[in-house]
């Protein structure tokens, strides 16, 4: 069982017959009355989000996700070919489950595949990526202001903020999760 009081971003439990994952959430303590969890919930079936409050001491049973160690190998129009690192079986999965932060995932790239009684409902690619600048408007000389960025594309064709002092060509790490760079590789 989990109780509301102790959600956290990521954590799966079964509501009303479904299964449900905290997107969001956020305990607030209003100066009178009751404390209550605000929350961004989404179904992991059917992908729908809503928000919904919930009292401290709600209490829900768990529900056991399935992550699965797999190699992503290419896509084909809206599809994305994973291979099942144990059994080398290729399994496609559909571009509205993958998540806005699969755009930072080179092929050959080992990555967590979410299912739930055998329906996969999202992947989790790595904390970190390494990926090359491939278009960088050049710093310039004397250009050395401190927090300012300039946009940058990389080698998946995401685009993100990077240093004036980047250049085409340089590795940098991403964090995936906030899509922020940071650091040089």
């Amino acid at each position: 069982m989990v109780s509301a009081g102790d959600f956290r971003n990521g954590v799966t439990f079964e509501m009303d017959g479904n299964v449900v994952q905290i997107i969001e959430f956020q305990h607030v303590k209003p100066g009178k009355g009751a404390a209550f969890v605000r929350t961004k919930i989404r179904n992991v079936i059917t992908g729908a989000v809503v928000e919904k409050t919930f009292s401290p001491t709600d209490k829900f049973p768990t529900a056991y996700v399935e992550r699965k160690d797999m190699q992503y190998l290419y896509n084909d129009g809206d599809l994305y070919y994973f291979m099942d690192n144990e059994t080398y079986e290729n399994i496609p999965i559909n571009a509205s489950i993958l998540g806005d932060n699969f755009k930072f995932v080179k092929e050959n790239t080992d990555v967590k595949v979410l299912s739930y009684k055998g329906s996969i409902f999202g992947v989790e690619p790595p904390f970190f990526m390494e990926l090359q600048v491939t278009q960088t408007d050049p710093g310039f000389k004397g250009n050395t202001a401190t927090n300012t960025t300039k946009p940058a594309t990389l080698e998946t064709g995401a685009q993100i903020n990077v240093p004036l002092f980047i250049e085409e060509g340089d590795m940098i790490r991403v964090d995936t999760r906030t899509g922020e760079y940071m650091e040089r590789a």
